[in-house]
């Protein structure tokens, strides 16, 4: 059977799958990843959470990396992946979608925001460090440009993206639900991840451990290869729509 027909053959027998999804799935949206060969981290430096806080050189160390890419983040549609996923849920198999990315496109794609956990939160609002306040991240993005120092809150504290920086601790709130849907879950699907910043990559392995069927679906090697059931090496946007595909195509097996 070929691979992309084996995972097909898992969706199809699971009642409810836990998604986790990475960087992979959303460079066919131009987006570009963070470890990869081109990847980000490979040209600048990230900026750390408490270094935002401690240095105005930092803050625009950060909003410089952000501003530079505002067109074309702001420009990304959802592509056939995330498009697949959405028929995921459409067709009642989707139990939780939870990913690392924060560029909204699953969102926008259509998936549910009660099926979607943003564990690293999201570019598409920008938020006060000081009264936690969000607003659209435009007009911040448009004040650093034209004065090159950190937009502001009306109540005076600094703005960030909402996004969770290097040495800022995830929202443990989110966390724990992400946990509780992975123990509900009869099969993880892995997608455009490399597995290996935590806590966020130990969600799937809880299906794993659980002893249900964990696939991965990814370009490149991953740190939970070992424990998969089944690993797809590929474009997520071109291996997830079609086995999406011949799981809508085929009717499932009736429940004795």
């Amino acid at each position: 059977m070929h691979e992309v027909e084996r995972l097909a053959s898992l969706m199809r027998s699971a009642r409810r799958i836990l998604v986790f999804t990475g960087a992979g799935i959303s460079t066919g949206s131009g987006i570009p990843d963070f470890r990869g060969p081109q990847g980000v981290w490979k040209k600048r430096q990230p900026v750390y959470y408490q270094e935002f806080l401690a240095s105005e050189e930092k803050r625009v160390e950060y909003w410089d990396y952000k501003s530079e890419g505002w067109e074309s983040f702001v420009a990304a549609r959802p592509n056939a992946a995330h498009e697949a996923l959405v028929r995921l849920e459409r067709l009642g198999k989707l139990g939780a979608l939870v990913t690392q990315n924060i560029d909204g496109l699953h969102q926008l794609a259509g998936t549910s925001p009660g099926k979607l956990l943003e564990l690293h939160g999201t570019n598409r609002s920008v938020e006060c460090v000081a009264c936690k306040r969000r607003s659209e991240p435009a007009p911040s993005v448009e004040t650093f440009r034209k004065g090159r120092s950190t937009p502001l809150c009306p109540c005076g504290g600094w703005l960030k993206f909402a996004t969770i920086s290097f040495g800022q601790a995830l929202d443990s709130e989110l966390l724990d639900r992400a946990a509780t849907e992975a123990r509900k879950a009869d099969m993880a699907l892995s997608l455009g991840s490399t597995l290996s910043v935590y806590p966020a990559a130990g969600i799937p392995a809880i299906v794993a451990e659980g002893g249900h069927p964990y696939a991965v679906v990814n370009r490149g090697e991953t740190e939970h290869d070992a424990i998969a059931t089944l690993r797809l090496e590929g474009d997520v946007s071109d291996l997830v729509p079609r086995a999406i595909d011949l799981l809508a195509s085929a009717p499932e097996a009736p429940t004795p």
